[in-house]
């Protein structure tokens, strides 16, 4: 029998992923030590949109770690080769708005655009866990609800 050559395809399998994490509790829980007590810092999904991004993005070698909050993945991202864009493209990765939740307590958030208008995000108002919904993560009154800060893209993926 003749030897075949494998060649794995990144990019159809890095949106695959992405999007097969679609209703995912793989993401919702990370634990620390707090004062000497145990915490879900990720508070069983509610804080936990970059650990998914970053997780993915680590399994693909597209960053160095895994990070819990926007702020460490975008870092990450920049030193890692990523760049700006202007316009979505499949895979690329969604860095939403401060938004407050109460209380003064703002959080960025990130996802992945798949394609249609669609992006995947961990959303803590739903289940906590990642779901696809519009790219500008919703639409009312025909407005976007949060505002896209920055689209980031890596050449590996081209």
């Amino acid at each position: 029998m003749a030897k075949q050559k494998v060649i794995p395809i990144l990019f159809d399998t890095y949106v695959a992923v992405i999007k097969n994490g679609a209703g995912s509790k793989m993401f919702c829980n990370s634990y620390a030590t707090i004062n000497n007590k145990k915490t879900d810092i990720l508070q069983n999904g509610k804080l936990s949109c970059a650990f998914f991004a970053s997780s993915i993005l680590v399994l693909f070698k597209l960053i160095k770690e895994i990070h819990g909050t926007v702020d460490g993945t975008i870092k990450d991202l920049k030193q890692s080769g990523w760049k700006k864009i202007e316009k979505p493209i499949v895979g690329s990765v969604i860095v939403w708005e401060k938004v407050d939740f109460g209380n003064q307590n703002f959080h960025k958030h990130i996802g992945f655009y798949i394609g249609n208008n669609k992006a995947i995000s961990t959303n803590s108002f739903k289940k906590g866990r990642p779901v696809i919904h519009h790219w500008t993560y919703e639409i009312k009154r025909n407005k976007p609800i949060r505002k896209v800060e920055s689209i980031f893209w890596h050449k590996k993926l081209n």
